[in-house]
């Protein structure tokens, strides 16, 4: 990634901001594509290999082996140019809404509008200009401590472990997570409002600790919130075991992810494997669903009177507050080998549901990347998922989720061709 220092344009728009051994960089990533999935129209899609993004970032000697940082990293829609990604496609999710069928159709069709809305946000609903990053800290000889929004340290041994990058419809995150996909997260990828202890070793090992109070993790909806990593990376490894643990606004536990995974790189060949285990039996989202029915649902049910509206909300309570769970444990392994200007990338991952749904999902992946230069690639991937009775998992990217297959137990398909440039 080309670093350009702020103090270059000095003379131009910036006369005071860069001083003695102080340096701020502008960088970023322009990633779009063509992707075509499954029942679906093929459409044009930003953040296919990489999140397209702005960023600053920063460092200040202060001496005596100490610095001040900053990061802040917006996200940037290549093909609207907002920064709330929509999913894939527009295919509606059942899970959220199995076991209310005795809801009225009619009800029913406007309860699965309300918790998909067409064209909805899919992430960052908050809107925020720095989703992906907004970050200040100090770095010290005992270690560094870093305040803000930031990658939690579960999710960067995740990352590690995933042959295709966290990217393209090969991403290990197509099939992680609950049934209801996106709208059950599998992973707290950041954590707003948390403090992080960093430390690296000469030897390659490293570890973080994060902590957070109230309003902290991905949505900003936990009471609280803690994750530790162990890291090992030279010799080729870049291997890890993290865990993460959210509570629920009331204090419950929440969402419960394990990882354990990384590389191995050697000569042209690097290997990937991983394991992840996720529990969440109190979502953090169950509240804003019930919300939501309160403020668009119950208001539709006066006519049918006070006893009727309290049972069938009643019935949507009791079967989300149930759907919304997650008890499932994936696996992922794969590999590049490098060949001329380019590398082929190719992976299995496979989520095992431990719910009643038994609704297992297999993802296989073949891709290859054309590098043009050391900023610019080409990527071309082809990815399908197998999926068991109630998943509807359909293959994502690194900018959005893939939302669902037309049918629960269908079969997800997608290719994917695009080009990142990085700066």
């Amino acid at each position: 990634m080309k670093k350009i220092l702020l103090g270059a344009l000095a003379g131009a728009c910036v006369p005071t901001l860069v001083l003695a051994q102080t340096s701020v960089q502008f960088y970023g990533i322009a990633d779009a594509g063509l992707m075509w999935q499954r029942g679906s129209h093929p459409k044009i899609i930003s953040g296919g290999e990489d999140g397209s993004r702005l960023g600053f970032k920063g460092s200040e000697d202060l001496g005596r082996g100490m610095k001040a940082v900053f990061n802040l990293e917006a996200r940037v829609e290549l093909d609207t140019g907002k920064q709330q990604p929509v999913l894939i496609n527009e295919n509606q999710g059942y899970y959220l809404t199995r076991g209310m069928g005795a809801l009225p159709p009619n009800l029913l069709s406007a309860v699965r509008r309300a918790l998909q809305p067409p064209g909805g946000p899919a992430v960052n609903p908050e809107n925020a200009l720095f989703d992906r990053t907004a970050m200040v800290g100090m770095i010290t000889p005992l270690g560094a401590v870093l305040v803000g929004r930031m990658y939690t340290p579960g999710y960067e041994v995740f990352a590690a472990a995933d042959t295709f990058e966290v990217g393209t419809g090969g991403t290990w995150g197509s099939i992680t997570g609950g049934t209801a996909g996106f709208q059950a997260l599998g992973a707290d990828i950041r954590s707003q409002r948390s403090l992080q202890y960093r430390i690296a070793l000469p030897s390659g090992i490293g570890a973080s600790v994060m902590i957070a109070g109230r309003g902290s993790g991905y949505y900003g909806l936990y009471n609280k919130f803690w994750g530790a990593a162990i890291t090992y990376k030279a010799n080729g490894w870049d291997v890890g075991i993290g865990h993460n643990h959210g509570y629920d606004p009331n204090g419950a536990p929440s969402l419960r992810s394990s990882t354990i995974g990384g590389s191995y790189a050697w000569n042209d060949w690097k290997f990937f494997a991983g394991w992840h285990d996720q529990r969440n039996r109190h979502s953090t989202l169950l509240p804003t669903y019930i919300a939501g029915w309160d403020a668009q649902i119950a208001p539709q049910l006066a006519p049918l009177g006070p006893a009727t509206a309290a049972a069938l909300r009643t019935v949507f309570i009791d079967n989300i507050s149930f759907n919304s769970q997650i008890d499932a444990v994936g696996y992922q392994v794969g590999l590049h080998y490098r060949i001329g200007p380019g590398r082929i990338l190719a992976s299995v991952a496979h989520q095992n549901d431990r719910t009643v749904s038994d609704s297992d999902a297999t993802l296989f992946a073949l891709g290859y990347n054309y590098f043009l230069s050391k900023r610019t690639d080409i990527y071309a991937v082809a990815s399908f998922i197998r999926n068991r009775n109630e998943a509807q998992y359909s293959p994502a990217t690194a900018g959005a989720p893939g939302g669902f297959t037309p049918k629960p137990g269908e079969d997800g398909r997608a290719f994917q061709l695009g080009m990142r440039y990085r700066f």
